[in-house]
């Protein structure tokens, strides 16, 4: 990571109800308490763009805007994103 990557935007993609959203949480709450790399959460519920592009692939994670995981998050995978 540069400088300028020093402060990650990670964004979850959820769906009231969805089981491995609440396992995605579990995931980011222990590289948050890890890292200090905060994240933050939204449900695709009521959006129809959102909906449309991640309704199937829901729990997804993008990182910095992109796409870097789904369904089931891959811990070391997304620490090795992160540089950690």
């Amino acid at each position: 990571m540069t400088s300028s990557d020093a402060h990650p935007d990670l964004l979850l993609l959820t769906r009231p109800g969805c089981h491995l959203c609440e396992a995605a949480r579990t995931v980011l709450e222990r590289i948050r308490a890890d890292l200090g790399v905060g994240w933050r959460e939204q449900s695709i519920e009521g959006d129809a763009d959102l909906t449309s592009r991640f309704g199937e692939e829901i729990p997804v994670l993008l990182i910095d805007g992109i796409q870097r995981d789904f369904w089931q998050l891959d811990e070391a995978r997304i620490r090795r994103l992160l540089g950690a």
